[in-house]
């Protein structure tokens, strides 16, 4: 198996990241999300190692195949990143109850 370069920006661990959580290889992903087919991996492996940036239509895409929101990639921190994944697991009740904890604890906290 090829040995992965480490991803050198925020948006390509975090893509990376998602994408090994479901199991998808890198040209599988590419073609899922509209790529040619012959160079589905290789554009895949310059998003993740940060070659280049991804067109945010192209991380809308990826957001809905990997099931994560699209702020997801951009998140800089690793708590609040997967806090996101699972708020936007949750129906609008629980959202709203997430958002009323917040509130609250933040209250708490001033």
């Amino acid at each position: 198996m090829p040995r992965l370069s480490a991803p050198s920006t925020i948006f390509g661990r975090r893509l990376r990241e998602a994408r090994l959580r479901l199991g998808i290889a890198q040209d599988r992903l590419g073609v899922m999300i509209g790529m040619d087919e012959g160079s589905s991996s290789a554009r895949m492996s310059r998003y993740e190692t940060g070659a280049h940036e991804a067109p945010f239509s192209i991380s809308e895409r990826l957001a809905t195949i990997l099931k994560v929101p699209v702020a997801y990639f951009y998140c800089d921190d690793d708590q609040l990143a997967d806090l996101l994944i699972n708020y936007a697991a949750l129906s609008g009740s629980a959202r709203e109850q997430v958002q009323c904890l917040a509130a609250n604890l933040r209250s708490m906290a001033a």
